[in-house]
């Protein structure tokens, strides 16, 4: 049997019924646009050549700032002694010379290095790691600290056989599935590089293969013009999805058929707008504060994964929402009390509006509180992801919560922090598995969890809130409502009208 090189098993297109020998061309011409970074995409045996419709500059919104202060910012981060800080910076990129962390990194004496290499790894690695070279440790502190390696996947989807049953809702759906793959493996910190105008090869290839697309359609419509038809149906079904696989066959439609497609919609917008412009916006509006600027980054990028990579559909014109509000008022706290402080302030705005019949209602300013109640919670859990160390912050928030009798933010954070622990038991140094029991790892003091039980409706909580009232956590109060009548909301009534 002939061996198949690694180039060309990654060329291999998806099982098919059988292959053309227009299938076959498009296998080579894959190969060739792979090996080419030309803008002008040409064949290298019939010496064909395609304009290239997409380019990085004319995708991304026009982005310009006289002084870049982060540049300058990351000079100074990296002279520090904050590791998890440094190695932000790395993750990001934001910067020109991809070898400004290595030369500063390597300037470092030894002991820095070593103490930011065992700051990054496990106590099981600490003997391996020890007998690297100075340049190794280094490389090992870059390694650990970036993004996964670019892999150039290319464009596997090919037009399915030419045939009177062709559907074009299910060939739309399958171009949409193929642009939305090859999105998920754009890395956030790629885009947040693109936005800025820095190099983004992730980006660029994503690009590329949608001029591939826009060729192969091309091709296949040339040599099939009596399935013109179906693609000019297909377009349509694409204007609510992937603006650059409705724009590459737009283009092909236009190619194929000149004058003949009046029908077509054409788009000129930028197809990254609701991904770069909001970035552009928070580097625009929040100057100076790079370390800040790089919490918020880290938190958007898990955002950004369940969002975008995670959900089976895309959502490609809904702007990105940037806004954290509860890292916000962590940033600009001074201690776990003063978050509590300002978490309570806001509650309490929140709460004027609340009135006995709205609670009984269950009207917009109930569905409103418990909206925001969510939003906390998922926020305290992407926090947390981002950034682990600021759960002992966290936890000292959530006792002040507690003595100030504030239920909604605190039930919100124990729900975030919880869903943490959830989502990292495998990594969690303190979960065990025993038999088929697992132990999540404590991050609540013993006092709260068992307070915040939602054992028989959070009894616990409703007998506790009785005795000690104040701003509540709703949904069991709702619950208790529905089962025992308005009797039940009595405390929360008696909060209201204190507070009033």
């Amino acid at each position: 049997m002939q061996s198949i090189s690694p180039e060309e098993s990654a060329f291999e297109s998806p099982p098919q019924t059988f292959f053309t020998p227009w299938d076959k061309q498009y296998i080579s011409l894959l190969k060739n646009m792979t090996m080419s970074s030309e803008s002008s995409m040409t064949t290298s045996n019939s010496g064909l050549s395609y304009p290239s419709i997409f380019q990085l500059n004319l995708e991304i919104p026009a982005f310009f700032m006289s002084y870049r202060w982060w540049e300058d910012e990351a000079t100074t981060v990296f002279w520090a002694f904050d590791i998890q800080e440094i190695s932000r910076v790395i993750q990001f990129g934001l910067f020109r010379d991809e070898n400004f962390p290595r030369t500063s990194l390597c300037a470092r004496n030894v002991d820095t290095i070593d103490t930011f290499l065992i700051a990054l790894s496990e106590p099981h690695e600490y003997q391996l790691l020890g007998n690297l070279s100075h340049i190794q440790r280094v490389e090992e502190i870059l390694r650990r600290s970036s993004i996964s390696p670019f892999q150039a996947i290319p464009w596997s989807w090919l037009p399915p056989q030419s045939s009177p049953t062709l559907d074009a809702r299910e060939i739309a759906a399958a171009i949409e599935a193929e642009s939305h793959f090859h999105f998920r493996q754009v890395a956030f910190e790629e885009f947040v590089r693109a936005a800025l105008g820095y190099n983004a090869v992730f980006v660029e290839w994503f690009l590329k293969q949608h001029t591939a697309l826009y060729i192969i359609l091309r091709d296949y419509l040339s040599a099939y013009p009596e399935d013109i038809p179906v693609y000019t149906e297909v377009e349509k079904h694409l204007r609510s999805r992937s603006p650059f696989a409705h724009r590459a066959l737009v283009h092909c439609l236009l190619a194929v058929r000149p004058g003949g497609n009046r029908d077509v919609s054409k788009l000129n917008t930028a197809g990254f707008e609701f991904i770069a412009g909001p970035i552009q916006a928070l580097f625009k509006d929040q100057p100076g504060r790079l370390t800040a600027m790089l919490k918020m980054l880290s938190v958007l990028a898990i955002r950004f994964r369940r969002q975008y990579i995670h959900p089976p559909t895309m959502d490609w014109k809904t702007p990105f929402d940037t806004s954290i509000p509860f890292l916000d008022d962590y940033l600009e706290s001074t201690s776990p009390k003063d978050l509590a402080r300002s978490m309570r302030g806001l509650d309490e705005h929140h709460f004027a509006e609340l009135t006995p019949k709205s609670l009984i209602a269950e009207d917009a300013v109930v569905k409103q509180l418990q909206i925001q109640w969510r939003a906390l919670s998922t926020s305290v859990w992407e926090c947390c992801a981002a950034l682990p160390d600021l759960i002992p912050y966290l936890q000292e928030c959530a006792q002040s919560l507690l003595t100030t009798r504030n239920y909604h933010s605190l039930t919100a954070i124990i729900k975030g922090l919880h869903t943490y622990s959830i989502l990292t038991t495998r990594a969690a140094k303190t979960a065990t598995a025993q038999g088929n029991v697992i132990t999540l790892e404590a991050l609540i003091p013993q006092e709260i969890v068992s307070l915040m039980s939602p054992a028989q409706n959070f009894a616990t909580y409703r007998q506790h809130y009785q005795k000690f009232p104040g701003i509540p956590f709703l949904m069991p109060h709702i619950h208790d409502h529905k089962q025992n009548g308005e009797s039940a909301l009595q405390p929360v009534f008696q909060y209201l009208q204190s507070t009033q």
